[in-house]
């Protein structure tokens, strides 16, 4: 089973944002592999544990994308590749399926692509099935689990996390999906996995829209505007009695006073 995994990079979700001239600064937040990204990694290593076969990581981004293919590389994967281009516009999500639609052909045959359910620093959850869309393939989305596969028949079960409960569908490969994070904590990397991960990165190619065969996609989303949210005056009130009771009779007549009660 060949399998690919689109992971992004992300400022840790420990850091805080704030915004500079209408943009979003991290300040020298670390950045990290996207916490939703873990998932997919860990189901594309279970696949490949279980039927055998190659995961492949690829990432859309400039040098700074490094950091999240290298700790998926440490958890285990085989290869990686980074896209870079100075056309690409990371607020459109668009652009950047098709750039993923473009890379996954240029890699070729292969049966499965994974993605996290989506970013924590976007949070459109988009990307995953635009590029389903780009490639023609069925898309299944918040997978939980992989009841079972049969790469022979070209044929694989996924477990969707729906509102209700659960729901198995099956699908034929080739096959795009997203994953969800009840699918099972991510393993963590080995010392001997970041050992691999750091010469597996010295071989990384990176591309170009060129080497992909492709123009810079058109761009139909940019950020207008950024804002805080309005801050909300919180008031707060000590109720002071000579006894329990009576400051719970206080209490009460305050809550009804509010109409809480």
């Amino acid at each position: 089973m060949k399998i690919v995994v689109a992971v992004k990079v992300t400022p840790d979700t420990a850091a805080t944002m704030r915004l500079v001239d209408g943009r979003a600064d991290w300040g020298d937040a670390p950045l990290v592999l996207n916490p939703w990204d873990e998932f997919a990694v860990e189901a594309a290593l279970q696949l490949k544990e279980a039927y055998g076969g190659s995961v492949t990581v690829v990432s859309v981004g400039d040098a700074s994308a490094d950091e999240a293919i290298r700790q998926a590389l440490a958890m285990g994967c085989d290869e990686a590749v980074r896209i870079e281009d100075a056309a690409l516009s990371p607020d459109d999500t668009l652009s950047t399926a098709k750039v993923l639609a473009a890379a996954v052909q240029k890699i070729g045959d292969v049966d499965l692509v994974l993605f996290g359910r989506q970013a924590v620093d976007g949070d459109t959850g988009l990307t995953p099935a635009q590029t389903a869309r780009g490639l023609g393939w069925p898309y299944v989305g918040l997978v939980a689990a992989f009841p079972g596969a049969d790469p022979g028949a070209g044929t694989i079960q996924a477990e969707r996390v729906i509102e209700e409960g659960r729901q198995v569908v099956e699908t034929r490969f080739p096959a795009v999906m997203s994953v969800a994070k009840e699918y099972g904590e991510p393993r963590y990397p080995s010392f001997m996995g970041i050992r691999k991960a750091t010469r597996k990165m010295k071989q990384m190619p990176v591309w170009s829209l060129a080497d992909l065969g492709i123009e810079a996609p058109a761009v139909k989303v940019h950020t207008v505007e950024l804002a805080e949210p309005p801050k909300k005056e919180v008031v707060c009130e000590f109720i002071e009695g000579g006894s329990p009771e009576e400051i719970a009779e206080k209490l009460l007549d305050k809550l009804m006073a509010e109409k809480v009660l």
